[in-house]
């Protein structure tokens, strides 16, 4: 990887860490808002991917570190709606999710310029696990008996 790509390489890392840094703390909380006779199967889940996306986190400093940067300490931003309804939040989580699946092609399209089948593969594995979680949380958002995706009405 020749020194402008891995420069770009550790920055989108960098912008990835700050971005999943930023879902724990969304999925933690989301999964402090909830409430109802949904609750526990619900917080369970958000708690799941507050620690995924920590694992993730992880995984793109190291990386940084490997190509020979130093990690960000900072985090994504932080949107708090005050809206805590149960649809309200799942949108906003699909809005990070898309956020942090943008960053990973952007990687992508870096690593497939240069010659880090690591960086490629990674960025390749991460895109898939988000957008699995894109369909997770879209068919949440579905009524019952919906076939179509949802679609976010303007």
């Amino acid at each position: 990887m020749n020194k402008s790509d891995k420069k770009r390489a550790i920055d989108l890392l960098n912008k990835i860490m700050e971005t999943e840094l930023a879902g724990v703390i969304r999925y933690t909380h989301y999964s402090l808002m909830v409430y109802g006779y949904n609750r526990i199967p619900i917080v369970s889940w958000m708690k799941a991917n507050a620690a995924e996306s920590l694992e993730h986190a992880h995984e793109a400093g190291e990386l940084v570190t490997l190509l020979g940067g130093h990690p960000s300490l900072n985090i994504g931003p932080l949107l708090e709606t005050q809206r805590h309804d149960l649809g309200d939040i799942l949108r906003e989580s699909l809005g990070q999710e898309q956020v942090a699946i943008e960053g990973y092609y952007e990687l992508l399209k870096v690593a497939k310029g240069g010659d880090s089948v690591l960086i490629e593969e990674y960025a390749r594995k991460m895109i898939e696990v988000e957008e699995r979680h894109l369909d997770a949380v879209n068919k949440m958002l579905r009524r019952p008996g919906d076939v179509e995706a949802f679609q976010e009405s303007n």
